[in-house]
C-alpha cells in the first residue's frame, strides 16, 4: 500500500477526541541570533535547523496559509479543490478557532490532499519563551493531530516567522523541518476589499524577485473569498505549478507526517 494511503487508512480510523491540555504562561526570553536559511543552500536533503525559505523544484509555488484551522478553511480548501490546486497549511491548536472544535477541518484538509504542518498551539512568539515552553507549545498539539489524524507533522512554520537558536534547537530536537516564505502577501493588514488589490500586488512582485513559498493566511475573509484565486490565476498565467511545500521542496509525502 501507498505511504500517504497508509495514513489516510489510519485517520480515518482515529477515535474520538479529548480535550487538550493547558500551555503554561511565557518566563524567560530566548536570546536573538543568527539564523540560517536555504536561500543560498538549496538541497532537497531537508536538513534540520534550518529555515526553509525557497522551494528547490524548478517552476514551483507553494501556497501555503498559516493561523487555520478557523471558519474561513473551508471556503479555502473549496476554492483549491475547484482549481484541481494542493496548498499547505500550519495549523494552530488554540488560537483563531480550537483544533478540538474543528477537527471536521483537519480531517477534510487531509484527506483532499493537502499538506498539513504545526503553527504551534497558541501561536505565541516563539523566540520569547523558555526551551520548555517552546517544547510544550510543539507537543501539545502533536498531541491534537495524534487524536484526530492518527499522526503528527514533520513539517512546522513558527508564528510571525519568528526564529532563534534556541527554537531551532527546539525544532532539532522535535524533528522538525522549520519552514519560512520568501513571497509575503501581508493579507492579515490588507484583510478589506481594497487591501485584497495591495496583497496581490505583493504576491506578485514576490513572483518576479524570485520568491516561491508563500506566506497567507486562511483565517482573513478577505483572503478565503478573493486572494486564493488571485494568486492560483496569477501562477497559472506565468506557466507555474502550485503545490504543496514538501512537493517544491522534493520531499516525498510519505515523509511529511510521522506516526507518533
Amino acid at each position: 500500500m501507498h505511504p500517504l494511503n497508509l495514513l489516510l487508512v489510519t485517520f480515518l480510523s482515529t477515535a474520538a477526541l479529548s480535550s487538550a491540555a493547558a500551555i503554561p504562561q511565557p518566563t524567560t526570553p530566548a536570546p536573538i541570533l543568527p539564523i540560517r536559511t536555504n536561500q543560498d543552500n538549496n538541497t532537497t536533503q531537508l536538513p534540520y535547523g534550518v529555515v526553509l525559505n525557497h522551494c528547490t523544484v524548478t517552476n514551483t509555488i507553494a501556497i501555503a496559509f498559516d493561523d487555520g484551522p478557523y471558519i474561513y478553511t473551508e471556503h479555502v480548501l473549496d476554492i483549491l479543490a475547484n482549481a484541481s490546486v494542493h496548498a499547505t497549511f500550519f495549523f494552530n491548536g488554540d488560537w483563531k478557532g480550537n483544533i478540538y472544535e474543528l477537527t471536521h477541518i483537519v480531517k477534510r484538509t487531509f484527506a483532499e490532499g493537502h499538506q498539513i504542518g504545526s503553527h504551534s498551539w497558541s501561536h505565541l512568539n516563539l523566540t520569547t519563551i523558555p526551551y520548555n515552553k517552546i517544547h510544550s507549545e510543539m507537543t501539545t498539539l502533536e498531541s491534537a493531530f495524534h487524536r484526530i489524524l492518527g499522526l503528527v507533522p514533520t513539517y512546522t512554520r513558527t508564528p510571525w516567522l519568528h526564529v532563534n537558536e534556541l527554537v531551532l534547537s527546539a525544532m532539532t530536537d522535535l524533528r522538525y523541518h522549520v519552514v519560512g516564505a520568501s513571497i509575503l502577501t501581508d493579507d492579515k493588514t490588507n484583510d478589506s476589499p481594497s487591501g485584497r488589490a495591495r496583497s496581490l500586488q505583493l504576491f506578485r512582485e514576490g513572483l518576479e524577485g524570485g520568491g516561491s513559498i508563500v506566506l497567507a493566511h486562511d483565517s482573513q475573509e478577505n483572503t478565503a473569498w478573493g486572494l486564493v484565486g488571485d494568486m492560483i490565476g496569477e501562477v497559472q498565467r506565468r506557466g507555474l505549478k502550485a503545490v504543496t511545500v514538501g512537493e517544491c521542496l522534493g520531499h516525498s509525502s510519505e515523509l511529511w507526517y510521522r506516526s507518533g
